[in-house]
């Protein structure tokens, strides 16, 4: 028990690192100095910096924007997560400060600026941000200082509908960045890529990579379709007993999870049976024993 307990928060630090890491790697090379922001507590901590003209270092902002709702959450709500988000907060903070060291510009500085492009920065920043967002969500169910913020106001106020929470502070921080980045149209719009982008990736890394689609057929000859399905796909198939209303007749339904890739070829074999009825949906992640074993 404690060995597994061991692995499990070893693979909790290792997460939050290698998320704050990705975040932090976005943010320096095509977010900090390049005229947009992100959403939520991060992109309030970036509006600040700029808006000081860069004299006070963003990781310091990032590190006292977030850091009192994050010990604010280890001590009302979950100590363990909490400390994570920290862990994870501090690690994107200081990456900054080690890209530095290796004397690596951000990408607005890079070639004294001349191929810079804001949309392109926008877009690099939601997709490299986008998957460190989505490890942490996906392990932790949050991200950022905004969880930490609905927490608490769900701890303090149970019956509070938090889940306009992130829409306020994503709004916000549009809204905002109009003023803070000059009363250009531009930045603005940046922001909305970059929050969009990464709520994309996040989505789709939450779905998970394993997906696939699962087919309900409908059959009255369950043996022959079944064995094609088995030797074509390489899938297993289970068969339940069913009763058609409209008929008043015995059936069979046999349900199959395949690979995207094999929906031709289960078309064609569906097609080649014209006495089925199937509908598929799309399966976001499959566990287990998705490959029949040859």
């Amino acid at each position: 028990m404690k060995n597994s307990n061991f692995k499990t928060l070893s693979f909790d630090i290792f997460t939050a690192i290698i998320s704050g890491i990705i975040v932090g790697t976005a943010y320096h090379f095509f977010q900090n100095s390049n005229g947009f922001a992100p959403g939520g507590v991060g992109g309030l901590a970036t509006m600040t910096f700029h808006f000081l003209n860069e004299k006070v270092s963003w990781s310091i902002l990032m590190v006292a924007f977030n850091l009192p709702i994050f010990i604010l959450l280890s001590i009302f709500v979950n100590k363990k997560l909490g400390l994570i988000l920290v862990l994870y907060m501090l690690t994107q903070s200081f990456m900054p400060y080690v890209y530095g060291w290796f004397k690596f510009l951000p990408y607005s500085l890079a070639n004294n600026g001349e191929d810079f492009n804001i949309i392109f920065a926008c877009i690099a920043t939601g997709v490299i941000s986008g998957v460190g967002f989505s490890l942490m969500l996906k392990r932790f169910g949050a991200s950022g200082g905004t969880y930490g913020i609905s927490a608490l106001l769900k701890k303090a106020k149970p019956d509070m509908n938090i889940a306009y929470v992130s829409f306020i502070l994503d709004s916000s921080v549009v809204a905002i960045a109009f003023f803070v980045y000059g009363f250009k149209v531009t930045p603005v719009v940046c922001t909305l890529l970059n929050l969009f982008i990464a709520n994309v990736l996040v989505d789709r890394g939450l779905a998970g990579i394993k997906n696939g689609y699962k087919f309900e057929i409908i059959t009255d000859d369950p043996d022959a379709l079944c064995k094609e399905l088995l030797s074509k796909l390489k899938h297993g198939v289970t068969e339940i007993s069913v009763h058609g209303m409209y008929s008043d007749t015995d059936k069979f339904m046999l349900v199959c999870i395949i690979n995207k890739r094999q929906l031709g070829e289960m078309m064609r074999i569906l097609k080649s049976h014209p006495r089925t009825f199937a509908y598929f949906e799309k399966v976001n992640e499959v566990f287990g024993n998705f490959k029949r074993k040859v």
